[in-house]
């Protein structure tokens, strides 16, 4: 009975784990293809960057750029996972302090 039991918690866990495998990469498509249309976007701004100024061009390409980013980080550096909140963490405040020394930058270039 007990050799029995064991198989079945078997069974269980191992369907449980092909049903969590499936989903992840089932976000991991999702969130490819859409790198994907990021990526064309951009290309499509560049292509045709004479008909737009680039004052729309060039933020439009950097939004699309820190998106991609974040979905990478996300989904394919599996920072969503639990175990990683002391990398996270870290990525996160050398994100923080170089957006703040840009924008101290580009206050003191432009003021």
């Amino acid at each position: 009975m007990g050799t029995n039991t064991h198989s079945h918690h078997n069974q269980v866990e191992l369907k449980y784990h092909r049903r969590k495998h499936k989903e992840e990469m089932k976000q991991q498509l999702i969130s490819f293809l859409l790198m994907i249309i990021l990526t064309l976007a951009s290309f499509a701004a560049v292509i045709y960057r004479d008909k737009f100024s680039p004052y729309f061009t060039v933020p439009f390409i950097l939004l699309l750029a820190v998106v991609q980013l974040i979905f990478q980080l996300y989904y394919f550096m599996h920072m969503k996972n639990k175990g990683h909140s002391t990398q996270a963490f870290f990525l996160y405040s050398g994100v923080t302090v170089a957006a703040i020394t840009l924008l101290t930058f580009l206050t003191l270039i432009w003021l």
